[in-house]
């Protein structure tokens, strides 16, 4: 039966508006990959044009310039990478300074707290050390967490060149399957080559944003395999072999030196929870000492020995696997 003349318009325009919106739908979506491409190469988000304009056209804050002065600048940019935050060098600055100028405001509203002299200097400098040391941790945390998924991910690399996947298709596959913060770094790293920057380099901007030693490791071995040949994926296993085993041991050098870890943590807070009782026991028995010039030497001789006692315990078992 021949098909009519209307059906056939309403089938080839129906055949028309399917091609068409197939290719709106596929322009969409590479616009999308390439804006996730440009995003996590450089870790900053691309919420549209006029705010990425905006960003270029504004100025660098003055507090930026100092720290650049200061060749602090780039430090502090590496510290917040390192800790997967969000935070601007500024920021983080202006956050210290809040700090110490709340603890000056607390010694004046406070008095009574503060009536030992020092004792507002080492709060402000305590509260504006805060913001440092919160960066330092979520660093510390976020590299933990890195080496801890580090083997898998060398795992899944040799597994998927093994099966016939050349090596920056398994970067991206690992990317997509493994969690942050392994999975951002490698999308970083995928990205970077992607988009034109040779693979020695993206590695070595990977081994920059992750200090690790088990990161340099398998800098070093694909930089390696590319200039002389072999099996990148038996390579990668092997390290993954070698990484589960240094981690292994580094474990077994952290349960061993606890029992040094927990001693050192009671000899740094006995003296200072003792001091703290006997001036809520006997106020007068410690307050004659800081009227005394020897008794003052004492006290600062105390908290000095104090310092170099636990910086030496530290020293002592912080055991380097």
């Amino acid at each position: 039966m021949p098909i009519s003349l209307p059906l056939f318009l309403v089938l080839f325009t129906w055949v028309l508006l399917s091609i068409a919106l197939g290719l709106k739908f596929y322009e969409w979506w590479r616009k999308r990959e390439l804006s996730a491409m440009l995003r996590t190469a450089a870790e900053d988000p691309i919420t549209g044009g006029a705010q990425l304009l905006r960003q270029i056209a504004v100025k660098r804050p003055q507090l930026e310039v100092w720290l650049e002065r200061l060749a602090l600048l780039e430090k502090t940019e590496k510290l917040i990478q390192q800790a997967g935050m969000t935070w601007t060098p500024g920021g983080l600055l202006l956050a210290m300074g809040g700090g110490a100028a709340g603890a000056l405001l607390l010694s004046l509203l406070l008095p009574a707290l503060f009536a030992l002299p020092g004792t507002s200097v080492a709060a402000a400098v305590f509260l504006a050390a805060l913001p440092y040391f919160y960066l330092r941790r979520k660093r510390t945390r976020r590299l933990a967490a890195f080496e801890e998924q580090f083997p898998e991910a060398l795992d899944f690399l040799a597994r998927s060149m093994r099966a016939g996947h050349a090596f920056t298709i398994s970067l991206r596959m690992a990317s997509e399957d493994m969690p942050d913060p392994l999975g951002l770094e490698f999308r970083t790293l995928f990205n970077e080559q992607n988009l034109g920057a040779p693979l020695d380099v993206a590695l070595y901007n990977l081994a920059d944003r992750v200090p690790l030693l088990d990161v340099r490791f398998f800098v070093s071995a694909v930089i390696l395999q590319k200039q002389t040949g072999g099996n990148l994926g038996e390579i990668l296993t092997r390290l993954g072999q070698v990484i589960r085993g240094r981690f292994q041991l580094k474990g077994q050098v952290k349960a061993a030196s606890a029992h040094a870890r927990v001693t050192a943590l009671v000899l740094t807070i006995l003296p200072a929870a003792t001091a703290v009782l006997m001036m809520m026991a006997a106020p007068t028995y410690l307050l004659s000492m800081l009227h005394d010039p020897d008794g003052k030497k004492l006290i600062a001789g105390a908290i000095a020995g104090q310092i170099v006692g636990q910086l030496v315990i530290r020293r002592i078992i912080r055991i380097k696997v």
